[in-house]
Formats: structure tokens, sequence, C-alpha cells
């Protein structure tokens, strides 16, 4: 039924200005905006819909994973940018935030609505 449609997932903010400038000027992303709501465009295609809400609750579950080649390097310059990792397994993530404790290399961050994101490295 849905096979051929370009399906896009989508989550909520409470300041899309404000999203607007961490997901295009912090994380480089192109962002369109129009009627209210920003789209992610991401490699490959795939976009996501990033919408206002009043009353906005953040996620408490990683909404957007970005893969990288080299997780390291990833956190260095999420860092270089202001970027806080997130320490969910203190026993699990080193000085950087980077989970080691089984599984691909990930480390997570939030956007200013607080939404929870991830670097994770590709294996190849």
């Amino acid at each position: 039924m849905f096979k051929d449609t370009k399906a896009f997932s989508g989550f909520a903010v409470d300041d899309v200005p404000k999203a607007k400038e961490f997901y295009g000027q912090t994380l480089g992303l192109e962002v369109t905006e129009s009627f209210g709501l920003l789209r992610l465009h991401l490699a490959g295609g795939g976009s996501v819909v990033v919408y206002p809400k009043e009353n906005h609750i953040p996620a408490t579950f990683t909404v957007l994973n970005f893969p990288v080649a080299n997780i390291e390097k990833a956190v260095d310059e999420l860092a270089s940018h202001g970027v806080h990792m997130e320490i969910y397994f203190e026993d699990k993530q080193g000085a950087k935030g980077i989970f080691t404790g089984g599984g691909p290399l990930i480390a997570w961050f939030k956007d200013p609505a607080g939404n929870i994101l991830s670097v994770i490295e590709e294996s190849e």
C-alpha cells in the first residue's frame, strides 16, 4: 500500500527559530521552512519535519541518529560548536560521552528543545 510513498518522520520543538539555527548552523543540515514548519533535508534524499508544539515535552528516546565514520571526530566537532554530550551510563561512557558498553559506538546529545539525538559510528 505505501511501498512507493516517500514517507518521513517528524518531531516537535518549543521554539522553531532556535531549532532552525541549531539544525542549520550548528549541525550543518540543509533546513527549509514553510507554514511554520521546518524540513530537515538528510543525505540520501530523506527528510524530517520539525513542528512547533505548545507545552512541548522533550522526547525521552532518540528521535534522530546521525551515522558517522569516526565518532571521536564527530563528538569533538560537536563539542567545538558548544554541544554537550549526555551521560546515561556513567560506567560505560568515557570522558567524551561515547558509549562503549556493547554494540555500536554511540554518543547522545540534545537539541535546544531537549529532544535526544545521537551520533553513531557506522561499522564497515
